[in-house]
């Protein structure tokens, strides 16, 4: 007896609804990512044990990087916002709308006041921050500018901004204590120190 063949069927798979599981994936990763800035000031954080967590909203950092200079950023454009138009209000800064804008969108700022509008004029200011002798946050005893923008950066986000210090792991103890001690002048005694995870046996 012969045997039956079995014609052999191209199997056939309607990929519509995948490409649409895969638009509608791509759509919602994009809306709910945190799009984190870029740190134009590299700091080399010590390790550390410690598993706690830094808050992600409404943080104020403090970064001071290995030569002992002070920098700062906020999480948030709004918070930058906030933080250069309460600036005004104080009288420690006159920058126009166009400038406040300017300041919001920088991923990190540190300079003397008197030349922060000159800063913000300029199309390299990672540049500056990384390069100018003027560049850095003024921290010591005769011209203490951390203490201002820390004060208003409180007044301005309220009681819920936390604070983090991010200092390099070649940073000298005395600088990272003025910061310590600046904090305190203001009446911030709690804040976070920022390091990198090591393992117990390290």
């Amino acid at each position: 007896m012969g045997r039956f063949k079995i014609s052999k069927q191209d199997t056939f798979i309607d990929m519509t609804p995948m490409s649409d599981v895969m638009v509608l994936l791509l759509t919602f990763f994009m809306l709910t990512a945190t799009f984190v800035k870029e740190e134009p000031i590299k700091v080399n954080t010590p390790g550390s044990i410690s598993e706690v967590k830094i808050p992600a909203n409404n943080l104020l950092t403090i970064f001071v990087e290995k030569k002992g200079k002070v920098f700062m950023t906020m999480d948030s454009p709004e918070g930058l916002r906030k933080l250069a138009k309460a600036m005004n209000e104080a009288g420690k800064l006159s920058l126009s709308d166009g400038e406040v804008e300017a300041f919001s969108q920088a991923p990190t700022f540190g300079t003397p006041l008197n030349v922060m509008k000159s800063w913000l004029a300029s199309d390299v200011k990672n540049e500056l921050l990384t390069k100018s002798k003027e560049a850095g946050i003024p921290c010591d005893s005769i011209n203490n500018e951390l203490k201002t923008w820390v004060s208003t950066a409180r007044e301005a986000c309220g009681e819920g901004m936390n604070i983090a210090i991010k200092a390099d792991k070649s940073t000298s103890y005395a600088v990272i204590k003025r910061v310590m001690d600046s904090l305190r002048e203001v009446d911030e005694n709690r804040y976070n120190l920022i390091t990198a995870l090591k393992g117990v046996d390290d």
